[in-house]
């Protein structure tokens, strides 16, 4: 079929590869850990973050990023975002960079609050660009359960590109054109789960989490559409799709640490326990900056700042909340 490129060998990175591998694709799996890499290649098997599911024949680890990227019809990156400009410019560094790019990234720049996007056509110039984002949960996607994505580009032929190459029995791909609003689902949805899993920890029960994910979605439009995203996005897997899938299952990393810091764990001990990248943790700070500059209220994502960031106890976050002024249920 294709060789295609998968960069970043967590769980979301092996869990991809294993969905283009069944695809019948070719796929070099890269990661910037050679001892990692090496184990992955002799053990075929992501101890660390996917145990159990065996990597196919079709799946080559490495960790020489020029040999992963050289001919790939498709290059994904599957990295952490604090670790996606460092891996863009690992790859503009390159003799022959991509000519197109997909990532399946989720958050905004570090620090600046900036669209990966931005970030992507700044390091790279101009070319094809896509990003992949929805409800998926790694282990789902690496056991062949059922699961839709969106891939989101200005670019219709390659958003169609990449979506060929992961459609496949069991995972059904659809394209959009609005970048920037899947984007900010991909990372205001981290957010919200952490203020769910806080609610839950505190033994708040199903109406609480209701109330959570409805706000918090409306919170997630204000400030979409201020950023030029369309409402229809919101409303689709990219928005209410991640953001209910992540605010309700134990899987989600945001969820866990916030259900650890509902029960009575400090922020560093929650950290440690989840073990991995908690997007939200960070990403709260960035997506509250860019509400500020638009000038777009987001009260429970600001108490998720508060509680990780400013030292709020939970409870006093949620007490917050609900001592607000009664207002309009619309956006």
């Amino acid at each position: 079929m294709a060789t295609l490129a998968v960069l970043g060998a967590g769980s979301w990175g092996t869990a991809l590869a294993l969905l283009l591998a069944r695809n019948g694709h070719a796929v070099r799996l890269w990661g910037h850990d050679p001892a990692q890499v090496a184990r992955l290649a002799t053990e075929r098997e992501n101890a660390a973050f996917l145990p159990g599911v065996t990597l196919p024949g079709r799946i080559t680890p490495g960790a020489d990023l020029a040999a992963a990227c050289a001919g790939a019809a498709m290059v994904l990156v599957v990295v952490p975002s604090h670790a996606f400009v460092a891996t863009l410019d690992a790859l503009a560094a390159l003799a022959q960079p991509p000519a197109a790019l997909a990532w399946a990234t989720k958050g905004l720049e570090p620090r600046t609050g900036r669209f990966l996007h931005e970030v992507a056509r700044e390091r790279l110039g101009s070319r094809p660009l896509a990003v992949v984002s929805g409800p998926n949960f790694a282990r789902e996607v690496a056991r062949g359960l059922p699961t839709a994505t969106t891939v989101a580009s200005l670019d219709a032929g390659w958003a169609a590109t990449v979506a060929g190459f992961l459609h496949g029995r069991d995972f059904r791909a659809y394209t959009v054109t609005d970048v920037s609003g899947v984007e900010l689902g991909g990372a205001v949805k981290n957010v919200l789960a952490i203020a769910c899993g806080v609610a839950d920890g505190l033994g708040y029960g199903a109406n609480a989490r209701a109330a959570l994910i409805t706000r918090g979605l409306a919170e997630m439009v204000r400030l979409g559409l201020a950023c030029g995203g369309r409402r229809e996005t919101f409303m689709g897997l990219a928005g209410v799709g991640d953001l209910v899938l992540t605010c309700t299952d134990d899987q989600s990393r945001n969820r866990r640490f916030g259900l650890a810091l509902g029960r009575g764990a400090g922020v560093g001990e929650a950290l440690a326990g989840i073990g991995q990248v908690v997007e939200g943790a960070a990403a709260v700070a960035e997506v509250l900056k860019l509400a500020r500059s638009h000038g777009v209220e987001m009260p429970i994502s600001e108490q998720v700042e508060a509680v990780v960031h400013g030292g709020r106890p939970p409870a006093a976050a949620v007490e917050a909340l609900l001592a607000r002024e009664p207002r309009d249920d619309g956006v």
